[in-house]
């Protein structure tokens, strides 16, 4: 190679390879600092897309564990109104069997009849008061019987649509919760259901022997009712199990592609910091050579 003054091209390729070096040092100091492999889409376009993709499924799947405890609570809250619904039918069905007897008068089972009828009072001001988040649960509005659900409005009708999947697939995202009307006079108990219902009073002999059949039927009904949202607690639950290791396992794939191997990277980053100091050092001594052709100069 020719000694020239115009052209340094050992400068040149000094600092060409200094420019390289120091452009991966900086690259390994950003996924050092930043812990991720993939920090912007020139490092892997590809990598970048999955894990975007993953990333909003593991938050989507998240928000499913949520809304699937939420429903689990909302169960809770049900079985918890029914209990007490419960408590106030064995009371009527206490009260009719001691009107049942002839050792007591009309006066007295008219008495009787009166707590009777606040037994049945009581039953459908719970159903009618028993809410979560102002979703009312035991009043029909949820029963499944004679609709459908519809979300199209701000508020929507029929049957209660859990949904924690990531997509809209109901075989595998959502399903509904349905729960029966558990007001006095669905279950067939006391005035409301109609004064020809068999459990519509227990003011005489026959009627409260009557509303013996009355009650155990309402009873049975109730139960069905706690049956299956007893059902539907423990099949949340699973799906709750479910959806936590989908998203660990998600997580763990996201962590694959995304996350920077420190071992690997600090190795790298060493290997970069070495050869842009020796960059500098050669640069600095290829700045010098000129001198050379001074000092023939000169001489």
């Amino acid at each position: 190679m020719s000694l020239t003054i115009n052209h340094n091209l050992m400068a040149t390729n000094a600092a060409r390879n200094l420019s390289s070096s120091y452009s991966n040092l900086s690259v390994s100091t950003r996924r050092l600092s930043s812990g991720l492999r993939v920090g912007t889409a020139a490092d892997d376009a590809a990598g970048l897309a999955s894990r975007e993709l993953m990333r909003a499924d593991i938050s989507s799947l998240n928000q499913g564990v949520r809304n699937a405890n939420d429903a689990i609570s909302l169960i809770q809250t049900a079985d918890g109104g029914l209990q007490v619904i419960d408590e106030k039918l064995i009371r009527m069905k206490e009260l009719a069997t001691q009107a049942s007897t002839g050792t007591y008068n009309s006066d007295q089972r008219l008495i009787i009849d009166s707590e009777y009828q606040a037994m049945a009072s009581e039953i459908t001001r719970i159903a009618s008061a028993t809410d979560f988040n102002g979703v009312y649960l035991l009043n029909g509005n949820l029963s499944g019987a004679n609709s459908t659900h519809d979300g199209s409005a701000l508020a929507s009708t029929g049957p209660l649509k859990v949904h924690f999947g990531t997509g809209n697939d109901s075989a595998e995202d959502y399903y509904y919760i349905a729960i029966g009307n558990s007001t006095a006079s669905a279950l067939q108990v006391g005035l409301g259901a109609g004064a020809t219902a068999a459990g519509a009073s227990i003011s005489t002999q026959e009627n409260a022997q009557k509303a013996l059949e009355a009650i155990n039927s309402a009873i049975i009904s109730k139960d069905k009712i706690r049956a299956n949202l007893g059902a539907l607690q423990n099949r949340l639950e699973n799906t709750v199990s479910n959806l936590q290791i989908q998203a660990e396992n998600l997580q763990a794939a996201e962590s694959r592609i995304s996350d920077v191997d420190v071992a690997s990277e600090m190795t790298e980053f060493v290997r970069q910091q070495i050869l842009s100091q020796s960059a500098v050092a050669m640069l600095s001594q290829a700045n010098s050579l000129p001198r050379m052709a001074m000092q023939l100069i000169g001489g």
